[in-house]
């Protein structure tokens, strides 16, 4: 399967790696992974600004960026949930949203669990982790099986559920 994938700017600009590792999974998952070198940003940080206008004009050159019909995958829930739930707000009235693009996008670990149904990579690590529910993932996507059933899978993984999973940290005690 023919996958485009879309690196959300900060991940581009502060986690570089996370988008080289997202590539390695979606090949070992069986996708041919394309990534256009054009693409910027999904206009989610000027639309939580106020500026609409200028959120508009980047996610209108989003949506030309991803013009093919092939899915397209990204690592971070909070990108994937403005262009799911904000874009027909942001383009009421205007052609450009009856692309269907919103249903075509999806964050990495609910594109491997609910389109291709894998949640077994064939992944080890033995050591001790918690998962952290994404705000974003959470709050925007309704995420929260996906990234569990994936690491439930991972050999020699012993994973603690923690209090408080779903507290936001960015805003301290505030449940997504």
């Amino acid at each position: 399967m023919k996958v485009q994938l879309f690196i959300p700017c900060f991940i581009d600009q502060l986690y570089p790696q996370t988008a080289f590792n997202t590539i390695k999974v979606l090949e070992k998952a069986g996708c041919e992974v394309y990534y256009n070198a054009n693409q910027t940003c999904c206009g989610q940080p000027a639309y939580n600004a106020g500026c609409w206008n200028d959120s508009r004009a980047v996610a209108e050159k989003f949506i030309k960026d991803f013009d093919q019909p092939a899915y397209i995958v990204a690592p971070g829930g909070s990108c994937v949930g403005f262009i799911r739930n904000h874009y027909e707000k942001l383009f009421a009235g205007n052609d450009l949203v009856k692309t269907r693009l919103p249903a075509r996008v999806y964050e990495l670990t609910a594109f491997l669990t609910e389109v291709l149904n894998r949640d077994d990579l064939g992944s080890t690590f033995n050591g001790v982790a918690t998962y952290h529910d994404a705000c974003g993932a959470l709050r925007e996507c309704g995420i929260k099986t996906a990234p569990r059933k994936i690491l439930s899978k991972v050999k020699g993984l012993q994973m603690i559920e923690t209090e408080d999973c779903e507290v936001c940290w960015l805003w301290g005690h505030i449940r997504c």
